[in-house]
């Protein structure tokens, strides 16, 4: 494989921005908003989940205008720049958060995580500029198994910062903007010829334009777009597990700071695995059956978290090993794999010319999940008064998914 300095340069972002995933979105921004800012109030979970879609929304608009803007200027990485210092900025500010700094709190998350997703898609699309079609698979999952290296020492960072939370964000923010730099500065970005005359103003009726356009002429591009549904449907159940994972762990099982730091090494450990190993199987079995594997693990595991819910935990070696742990290094496993395979696939199916733009979509599927899965979540605990139940629902979009999927034919995907 050729270009193996830019393969790296490209997969210490993926290295720095994990600092965000796991201390602000997955692990202690999202105890410390509920515990602290809301001190546990009612409404707290409420306020979180506001949070998370607003700036995913958000998040979604912007996506596939902005990778038409790219797709047209030849220009990924000024707006990568522009998405990440938007996501350091404000994370580094919720340093000044504290008891009873709600709006404060959930303003910085909101534009923090606007920047962090946003600027996903501009670095996923870099994907077809520093490798050939054949090392897709395999790039995608070095990406993701760097990023979860990068998991796992933010998780570490949370020991010494135990006792001060407010101090840990701005470390968090450096740790983020500190390892994206090598591909600013490093990292090529392949060019096309641009008008010189044409405005920023033009860029802009141009990005919503080709957006309206890809939407309105969707069905030309078939295979893709079953695919995009398909990836709604199941990363909707990941994206579910992910976002309730810590708050879940913390308030029903009582997990301590420490607990859950351990289930997140344990986690991230795993994913990193599961990212590096599908690497490979990938390559062999094809992505799209690796996928169908891999959803089909997911289910297994839900059911194995519904049928041990009443069992806390058992006995290795004299060891009190908790079920939660157990369930968390499977679903590590296949939650890096899932990813990494997802991502591959969708640079596999989409023509170069439109790579950006629809990268756009792919991200704006992923986000406009997060509304759906956590909704039937919290309906179906409310309906039937069981969490239990609620983990099961889950398993619903998995299958939903994976029927969509098998329509997806595992070839580039070319206008009717």
């Amino acid at each position: 494989m050729k270009n193996k300095s830019s393969v790296f340069y490209w997969s210490l972002y993926d290295f720095g921005n994990s600092s965000y995933a796991v201390i602000i979105l997955a692990f202690v921004y999202a105890v410390y908003f509920t515990e602290v800012i809301c001190a546990q109030s009612r409404e707290a979970d409420f306020f979180w989940s506001l949070g998370i879609n607003i700036s995913m929304i958000i998040s979604a608009v912007l996506n596939p205008v902005c990778g038409a803007i790219a797709d047209k200027t030849s220009n990924k990485k000024s707006f990568l720049l522009f998405f990440t210092l938007l996501a350091v900025i404000p994370t580094a500010l919720l340093y000044f958060t504290g008891a009873g700094t709600i709006f404060l709190g959930l303003t910085l998350f909101i534009i923090s995580n606007i920047g962090f997703q946003t600027g996903l898609t501009f670095y996923d699309a870099f994907i077809p500029d520093i490798v050939e079609e054949k090392y897709y698979n395999r790039v995608s999952g070095i990406g993701y198994a760097v990023g979860y290296i990068g998991s796992l020492v933010s998780v570490l960072l949370v020991f010494p910062f135990a006792g001060n939370y407010n101090l840990l964000f701005p470390v968090s923010a450096l740790f983020y903007l500190v390892f994206s730099l090598p591909l600013f500065f490093f990292l090529k970005e392949k060019k096309i010829q641009i008008s010189a005359n044409e405005s920023f103003q033009h860029y802009i009726k141009f990005g919503f334009k080709k957006v309206f356009d890809t939407i309105k002429h969707i069905n030309n591009y078939r295979n893709l777009k079953n695919y995009l549904i398909a990836y709604f449907l199941y990363i909707d159940a990941v994206n579910t597990i992910i976002f309730f994972a810590g708050i879940y762990a913390n308030k029903t099982l009582g997990f301590s700071t420490i607990q859950l730091a351990v289930f997140f090494i344990i986690v991230q450990f795993t994913a990193m695995i599961g990212s590096l190993l599908f690497g490979k199987i990938g390559d062999k079995l094809g992505i799209k059956n690796s996928i169908f594997l891999n959803i089909f693990f997911w289910i297994l595991i839900l059911i194995f978290i519904f049928f041990t819910a009443n069992d806390s935990s058992l006995t290795i070696a004299g060891f009190q090993i908790h079920f939660f742990f157990i369930a968390g290094g499977f679903a590590g496993t296949f939650l890096g794999s899932t990813q990494s395979l997802s991502r591959a696939l969708m640079a596999k199916l989409t023509p170069p010319e439109i790579k950006t733009e629809f990268f756009g979509f792919y991200s704006l599927f992923e986000k406009t999940s997060t509304l759906l899965g956590p909704l039937t979540f919290g309906l179906v605990s409310y309906i039937s008064g069981s969490q239990k139940f609620a983990i099961l629902s889950v398993g619903l979009f998995f299958i939903l998914g994976a029927l969509f999927l098998k329509k997806v034919k595992e070839t580039k995907s070319l206008s009717l």
